[in-house]
């Protein structure tokens, strides 16, 4: 087995299809208009909110393996510009899903002696625990988008 394939193939699923759990968030985000997705329940994150915290995360990674430093701080990680329209709402998806793919294409050029590496600095780990992480991450709030996602649509449907 090939490590890098194998993780990138992974990530590849959580976005695009094909994992396990037969979620997905390309799917789970079809018919999601930007109302929708920008309907605030309770005191919960809107569906934009948590896209755009996934996108955060594998953005800043994604800059790392392309040589740059790791520049990410939670503080930030839900600092979501507003959404006005279906055009930015079809950007924030967009972007998201392009550098979902970026990141795999990366993650499958890595050497299989990097895994073990520390990921930037010793306290975050390996590289292997920062890939396996972002991917928990990504299912766990990809689950949260399922749930308000039909919390929304009950509401407005008659």
């Amino acid at each position: 087995m090939i490590l890098s394939s194998t993780i990138a193939k992974h990530f590849r699923e959580i976005h695009f299809g094909g994992n396990w759990t037969s979620v997905n968030l390309k799917q789970t985000l079809e018919g999601v208009d930007w109302q929708m997705a920008t309907t605030k329940t309770g005191n919960l994150h809107t569906i934009a909110e948590l896209v755009f915290h996934i996108h955060y995360y594998v953005g800043a990674v994604l800059k790392v393996l392309h040589g740059g430093p790791l520049d990410a701080h939670d503080q930030y990680s839900f600092d979501l510009p507003e959404i006005k329209s279906a055009n930015d709402w079809n950007a924030l998806v967009e972007k998201c899903l392009e550098d979902a793919e970026l990141f795999a294409q990366k993650l499958e050029l890595l050497p299989e002696t990097i895994f073990a590496e520390n990921f930037t600095q010793e306290k975050y780990g390996s590289y292997y625990r920062n890939f396996h992480g972002i991917i928990e991450h990504t299912h766990y709030h990809l689950g949260q988008i399922v749930v308000l996602k039909k919390i929304i649509a009950d509401k407005i449907s008659p």
